[in-house]
């Protein structure tokens, strides 16, 4: 929060800086009435003014001051919800405890789906339409923007925008559950021109038909694609340009490109695939994905090298 790269963050930050200034300043403020109040000499509360000192330092100004931050910080945040009309649009919904990422068009509709990770193009603005599909969630990037809550029912509103490239670290910020430190998120931001070729590439791949849907086909591959349909991981799970459709689970559709796995916490790669596959319980309790300890080591290889393929 202290550190921000966008001009939302920076608002952000420049209210805190002063909630912190004034907060302190009411602390020793009340902090000197009751010492007056309570220690000080009859002398002393004369000179100051008699209960005169604790009425105006103990309640008047305190209330004062929070009230005119309360003005203040309204309208400073005001601008953070509002759509102007050059923003990319997105949408993240929060389950229990990962994020479902859908990147819409201007009309609202979804061109592409994702899960845990957002990218978003340098100094541009991003409007996020915030929603949870079970419980309260709560998202939060420290560095680029405020934190909204998502509220079953409610669609809630925030805007992020990054001001240099790079990855940035999100978490949920409302407990949900047992898991809830576990629930956390990247955005990456890409030059403007990076991010439109990273855009057309992905709309593609979504729109692939089957004989496209495997990248890098080899016999471990193939073998890896099949054993996702007889494992049943294609009721939960959607891979576009395949049979597998659900819903209930992360798109896995770019899986393999992805910075990290199981909603933020590990880095992607062949072991860490290997291991949440077959027991994402023990990584993250109580996750709706069970856990597969019936697979065989070779079995769970090539599943892992399937989601490598998936970029």
């Amino acid at each position: 929060m202290l550190d921000p790269h966008g001009p939302f963050s920076n608002t952000v930050t420049s209210l805190a800086w002063v909630l912190i200034a004034l907060c302190t300043l009411i602390f020793v403020l009340v902090c000197a009435a009751m010492w007056v109040a309570l220690y000080g000499s009859d002398g002393l509360r004369a000179r100051l003014g008699g209960e005169g000192v604790v009425k105006w330092f103990g309640l008047i100004v305190p209330a004062g001051v929070l009230f005119l931050l309360l003005a203040w910080g309204t309208t400073m945040v005001a601008g953070m919800t509002t759509i102007k009309g050059n923003e990319l649009r997105m949408r993240v919904s929060g389950n229990i405890y990962w994020w479902r990422v859908s990147y819409l068009d201007a009309a609202g509709k979804e061109t592409h789906a994702d899960a845990n990770e957002l990218h978003i193009p340098v100094g541009r603005p991003v409007v996020i339409d915030m929603v949870s599909e079970d419980l309260i969630h709560s998202f939060w990037v420290p560095k680029l923007g405020g934190k909204m809550d998502m509220i079953p029912g409610r669609t809630n509103r925030l805007k992020l925008q990054a001001d240099k490239a790079g990855v940035y670290g999100g978490q949920c910020a409302e407990f949900c559950g047992g898991a809830h430190s576990l629930m956390g998120f990247v955005v990456v931001a890409h030059e403007p021109a990076d991010w439109q070729r990273w855009s057309d590439a992905r709309l593609a791949r979504q729109q692939a038909p089957p004989t496209q849907a495997v990248a890098s086909v080899n016999d471990e591959v193939l073998r890896g694609s099949k054993l996702f349909g007889e494992a049943g991981c294609v009721a939960c799970h959607r891979i576009a340009g395949t049979a597998a459709q659900g819903l209930s689970g992360p798109d896995l559709t770019h899986v393999g490109s992805r910075l990290s796995l199981g909603a933020g916490i590990l880095p992607n790669t062949r072991g860490t695939l290997i291991g949440w596959i077959g027991d994402s319980q023990s990584i993250k309790p109580n996750n709706r994905m069970p856990a597969y300890r019936s697979l065989q080591a070779a079995e769970l290889n090539a599943l892992a090298a399937y989601m490598e393929s998936l970029k």
